[in-house]
Formats: structure tokens, C-alpha cells, sequence
């Protein structure tokens, strides 16, 4: 999937109210609704995208933090990953499978040190790779938590990522950071390699911080 942007940049603040009222409104019709309802071809989420850019350009040129707004968005929906509702009912949840996947440098150890060590090497991971800058210039006065999901196969691979409820470049860069996620060995339930559902608390301010806890998937009605 592409998404095309041709962007100008000046300091001008014409429609900023546009396209964050937009963005997250398709952001939010792609990562909440149930799978049935909110099934959008490829094509046409880009559409939709592209129309965003088109209505903002007719109103002014883009600033950088307008620009890279759209382009978080780019990133977000340039993988099927990116566009995770929710996993089939195949998947264990990760606190209840027997053994926990191994991450690399995790082997030979017992159930619960290799669970231990999966959630210090993934936390690890994820704080090493995660671009720092993006905290700087969001400046927030107190720490904002998203919860954020994945999906670790029966083959050791990661899919199925999906985060929930953050400005989109926070949505953006944890998503690039889980598809940097190494293959591991596989978890293991009654002796067979088996699909797992991981879920996280990822909060970030100054500094990010990794909670590995379960989540419902879907989020429950208030």
C-alpha cells in the first residue's frame, strides 16, 4: 500500500483543526469498531487520507507538525499490521499460555525466568529503539499511558500489532518499533507451539515505560 503526500511547508497554522479532527476520527473508525462493521479496502482508507490532504491544502499550506502528523498516519496504515482490529479466538493470552516465548538470549531457562526475561528483553527492545525526540516535542506536562497489542505466532513471528488511543505519532512509532521485534521461539501450551495475544501499558512523558499486564482486547463498554 502507498501513500502519496506532496507537502509545502510554512509557518502558517491554516488547517490544523482540520486534520487532527479527521485523522483521528479515521483513526479511530479503523482501531475500534468490531471487524465486520469497520472492513475498509486498502484503497479506499487511502482515499480518504489523500482527500484529508486535499481539503487542508485548500485551505493553506501544511506546517512540520501538520506534515508529520499526516505522515505518522502514512505509517500507520502502511501495513496490514498497522490496521489490527482484533485477533481470532485461536490466540492465547499471554499470561495464560504454559511457556512464554523466548526472545533471544532467553534460553534454558525455567517457565518462570523465560517469562521474566521475555518481558525484560521486550521492555529492553522497545525503550532502545524508540525515537526519543518525538517525547521532546510533545512536551507534555504528565505522563499519558496508551495500551498497546500484539500477536506472536505459532512460527515465532510478530503480527497483528495494534495501539490503542494516542496522538498518532506516539501510534506510529511503537508500531515501527514492534515490526523491528526480532523472530522468537515460539510459546509453548500441552507440548505444541501455540499463537499469543500480548498486551502493554506503554507510558510515556519525559521517559517511556513498559508494563507488560492484560488487557481486554476489546475494550469494554463504560
Amino acid at each position: 500500500m502507498k501513500c502519496t503526500l506532496n507537502f509545502k511547508r510554512n509557518k502558517q497554522f491554516h488547517g490544523l483543526i482540520c486534520i487532527s479532527t479527521i485523522s483521528i476520527g479515521l483513526l479511530c473508525v479503523s482501531c475500534k469498531k468490531e471487524t465486520d462493521s469497520s472492513k475498509i479496502a486498502e484503497s479506499e482508507l487511502i482515499m480518504k487520507i489523500n482527500a484529508v490532504q486535499e481539503q487542508v491544502m485548500a485551505q493553506g499550506n501544511l506546517t512540520k507538525e501538520e506534515e508529520q502528523a499526516m505522515l505518522s498516519i502514512c505509517s500507520i496504515v502502511s501495513q496490514n499490521d498497522g490496521l489490527a482490529t482484533y485477533t481470532t479466538d485461536t490466540s492465547i493470552i499471554l499470561k495464560d499460555v504454559e511457556i512464554a516465548p523466548v526472545f533471544n538470549g532467553c534460553e534454558d531457562l525455567s517457565n518462570k525466568a523465560t517469562r521474566e526475561c521475555f518481558n525484560e528483553k521486550v521492555t529492553a527492545f522497545i525503550k532502545r529503539e524508540f525515537n526519543s525526540s518525538l517525547l521532546k516535542e510533545l512536551n507534555l506536562s504528565e505522563p499519558k499511558e496508551v495500551e498497546a497489542f500484539f500477536i506472536i505466532t505459532e512460527n515465532g513471528n510478530l503480527t497483528g500489532m495494534k495501539v490503542r488511543d494516542a496522538e498518532v505519532t506516539i501510534q506510529a512509532e511503537i508500531l515501527r518499533v514492534l515490526r523491528k521485534m526480532p523472530i522468537m521461539n515460539p510459546a509453548i501450551d500441552n507440548g505444541k507451539s501455540v499463537s499469543v495475544l500480548c498486551s502493554m501499558v506503554v507510558t510515556y512523558g519525559k521517559d517511556i515505560e513498559i508494563d507488560f499486564v492484560y488487557i481486554p482486547e476489546r475494550p469494554v463498554d463504560k
